[in-house]
């Protein structure tokens, strides 16, 4: 295996980072950078590779908010493990949020990725929901949001965001955490409590949906596919930390109008270079 393709692995892998967790669509940076940079790998290890990778930016959201997530604790004085209710209360909030994307990708998996993974469909999803960043931001100035803790989100509200995150799961350009922060900030979710909140809900979806592609793919990796994927994973890994810790940073005193512009932005590059592609 040549060594350009361990370092086009890292790249992928900063991209993955950064574009995970900022809500400005993972699928239209990929697109954009695999039409640059391509990996030596067949078309069914690449698609594995996309989601795979995603692993490496879970495993930092574990990382950062363990004792957030983390439904058991162990008591000094007798040694035995006890729940915490509010996180499981928490996590069964983010097991009804996630079953509506859920659902759809094991059905609908191989027809949305046939029909709707284009250029056309990311760079639609990024302008539109671009726009709505704008649009929920300018009614929401000055306004006291009704949500400002995780223990208020309730079930209605979880499933709410849910559905947002299933559109993300169906249109591709949406991004995940762009649809599940979006939907929060609809219903009234203060910035701070949507994105983590967000953070939570990419575990169990991830995690799943990476599963999902492995045992499609199978477990037969060469070498030179196992080195790419855990380069890839590592580097999503160490970029998504400081990301994250970026982003919560960021919201806390700025609100996402500047992704908002970004996306816009970016949908109206893709549409022009494929655009100009077909001339």
């Amino acid at each position: 295996m040549e060594f350009i393709e361990i370092l086009k692995s890292i790249l992928f892998g900063i991209v993955e980072g950064i574009t995970e967790w900022l809500p400005i669509s993972s699928t239209g940076h990929m697109i954009l950078l695999e039409e640059f940079v391509s990996l030596k790998v067949s078309e069914d290890f690449w698609n594995l590779f996309l989601v795979v990778i995603q692993l490496g930016a879970i495993l930092a959201v574990v990382l950062l908010f363990w004792n957030k997530i983390f439904p058991f604790n162990l008591s000094k004085k007798n040694q035995k493990s006890f729940i915490k209710m509010d996180i499981m209360t928490l996590w069964f909030k983010i097991i009804v949020a996630c079953l509506p994307a859920a659902v759809i990708g094991i059905l609908f998996d191989e027809v949305l990725e046939k029909y709707l993974y284009n250029s056309v469909v990311v760079a639609t999803m990024l302008i539109l929901f671009g726009i709505g960043f704008l649009l929920i931001e300018n009614r929401n100035k000055d306004k006291k949001a009704r949500i400002n803790s995780l223990n208020d989100i309730t079930y209605k509200d979880a499933l709410l965001i849910g559905i947002f995150q299933l559109i993300a799961a169906i249109f591709p350009g949406t991004s995940r955490s762009g649809a599940t922060i979006l939907g929060g900030l609809l219903i009234g979710v203060s910035r701070t409590v949507a994105a983590e909140f967000t953070f939570f809900l990419a575990i169990p979806v991830m995690f799943g949906a990476s599963l999902l592609k492995i045992v499609k793919f199978g477990i037969a990796f060469t070498s030179s596919e196992l080195i790419i994927l855990l380069v890839g994973m590592l580097s999503a890994f160490f970029v998504s930390i400081i990301v994250i810790r970026f982003l919560m940073d960021y919201i806390k005193k700025h609100d996402f109008k500047i992704f908002g512009w970004y996306r816009i932005v970016l949908g109206i590059m893709i549409l022009v270079y494929f655009g100009l592609q077909l001339l």
